[in-house]
């Protein structure tokens, strides 16, 4: 892959990643947006987040020779926290309908 090619991808990649991070957690943050299948949606945007940033990540780190990987990383950071409150918020879902 050409470095140009690369550095278009892996930006892209990083800043779809930051998206889906930050409508994840603005969702974790205000549950009341989307009252049916809210922690499911989340952990599904927490899931693509760290797709998206960690194969950004791959391409940089072996395609770029100056890749600097702080948005990405950010990204990523900010995925695991959505799967952490998603993940807690989807099990007390399942719990409640066990019960």
């Amino acid at each position: 892959m050409s470095s140009d090619t690369a550095r278009r991808n892996v930006r892209l990649l990083s800043w779809i990643g930051l998206a889906t991070g930050l409508l994840g957690g603005l969702l974790v943050a205000f549950p009341q947006v989307l009252p049916f299948g809210g922690p499911w949606v989340q952990l599904a945007l927490g899931i693509v987040t760290l797709v998206l940033t960690f194969r950004a990540r791959r391409i940089g780190i072996a395609d770029l020779p100056d890749y600097d990987g702080r948005l990405s990383l950010a990204a990523a950071i900010l995925g695991f926290l959505v799967v952490f409150f998603a993940g807690q918020a989807a099990w007390g879902v399942l719990v409640a309908v066990a019960n």
